[in-house]
């Protein structure tokens, strides 16, 4: 099959967007669409936010997006976040916004809602939340960039946290996400190559409550607008390429008050408990796909076993050595795929450790991608 040519006109584009604006404001809604991708569309203000409360709501076809049937297609943006924009510049916005219905019910794939009433109700343990997102660049074609093209590269052991040609691939699309989330004030902590070629995490976090998801959700958003500018597609898939390949999670580190005042580990102990007996129901809101990753192997521990354990990284949950040295810290639940929704792991996790609310259902549908929909390379042989 021919390579399809990839055609970027973003330095033509820049002497537009250097064009003045006359006092009107770009404002970009942002939603997360029924399998767990982000769409977005653009109005025009007349004046600058200072708020995403001087937002209004506006709406979408939900029909177009499986998020509403065609007879009642119309579905409600509720702006809940606001950043500045990376890509325009000035005075222009994102704004991350809810989904509803007209009935004043969340839509479906709504797991904000849901997950913000549980950090509400349990506000006062003070949850603070770190995710570790994983994900691996695909070239137009699909196969993961700079992989030879009928063929797989040299073993894993060079490329985690490598640096030089043939041990990284792509780190412009990487440098390139981590200043766009800098400048929109996106709570990220870090970024590192992974152990597989073409495969990269970064970290948002600490974040309070419901504030996690949403940073996440919006660096996602950034990663493939800037994933458009380099020609490059990204793929959250948690099992991308089968064999001796390492998978690709969403390693989720929590901490409350309890765990953090002295003598934390005996509250971390007490989660792990609570953790051990509601590990089917994680599961099932930890990402689809997530078997093929979980196999006990490339430092993953068994999809139907909930284990723990001081610095073990083959365990469902690893607690950091340092933290059991001092008796109190953090705990990192490793089981999260990649592609998994942050509202529901947080969510989920909040109503394990300190009891459900009446109402809510963080285990309402997963929008974790499905590999066809993620453009997940189909491979035919192993390494």
């Amino acid at each position: 099959m021919a390579e399809i040519p990839t055609i970027s006109n973003t330095a033509t584009l820049q002497k537009y967007l250097a064009l003045p604006q006359k006092g009107s404001v770009i404002a970009e809604y942002i939603w997360v669409d029924a399998s767990g991708g982000v769409r977005s569309k653009c109005k025009t203000l007349k004046t600058k936010p200072e708020s995403f409360k001087d937002l209004s709501e506006w709406n979408f076809d939900g029909s177009s997006t499986d998020q509403a049937p065609g007879d009642n297609s119309d579905v409600y943006l509720r702006p809940v976040a606001m950043y500045p924009d990376p890509f325009r510049l000035g005075d222009n916005v994102l704004v991350l916004a809810e989904c509803w219905m007209s009935d004043g019910k969340p839509n479906s794939y709504n797991f904000r809602h849901d997950a913000e009433v549980l950090m509400d109700k349990y506000a006062e343990h003070e949850f603070w939340f770190g995710l570790e997102q994983e994900y691996t660049l695909l070239d137009a074609l699909g196969w993961p960039y700079g992989w030879p093209k009928n063929g797989f590269p040299a073993p894993q052991g060079p490329y985690y946290c490598g640096v030089g040609t043939g041990k990284v691939f792509c780190r412009d699309i990487v440098e390139a996400h981590y200043k766009a989330c800098l400048y929109s004030g996106i709570n990220i902590s870090g970024t590192n190559a992974e152990v597989m070629p073409a495969q990269w995490e970064y970290q948002i976090g600490p974040c309070t409550g419901i504030e996690l998801g949403d940073h996440m959700w919006m660096s996602r958003f950034m990663l493939h607008r800037v994933a458009e500018d380099f020609g490059a597609k990204v793929t959250f898939a948690p099992k991308p390429i089968p064999g001796n390949w390492n998978g690709a999670g969403l390693h989720s580190n929590v901490s409350t008050k309890e765990t953090r005042a002295e003598g934390g580990m005996k509250a971390i102990e007490r989660h792990m408990e609570s953790l051990s007996k509601r590990h089917k129901e994680h599961m099932a809101v930890y990402g689809e796909g997530n078997e093929a990753r979980m196999t006990g192997a490339h430092e993953t521990a068994s999809y139907d076993k909930f284990t723990w354990g001081i610095a073990n990284r083959g365990a469902s949950v690893r607690v950091n050595r340092q933290c059991a040295d001092e008796g109190k810290g953090y705990f990192e639940d490793r089981r999260p795929a990649s592609n998994a929704d942050p509202y529901q792991i947080t969510g989920m996790i909040v109503e394990t450790l300190c009891g459900k609310v009446e109402g809510t259902d963080v285990l309402k549908k997963s929008t974790a991608v499905s590999a066809v929909e993620q453009d997940m390379p189909v491979v035919v042989s192993k390494p």
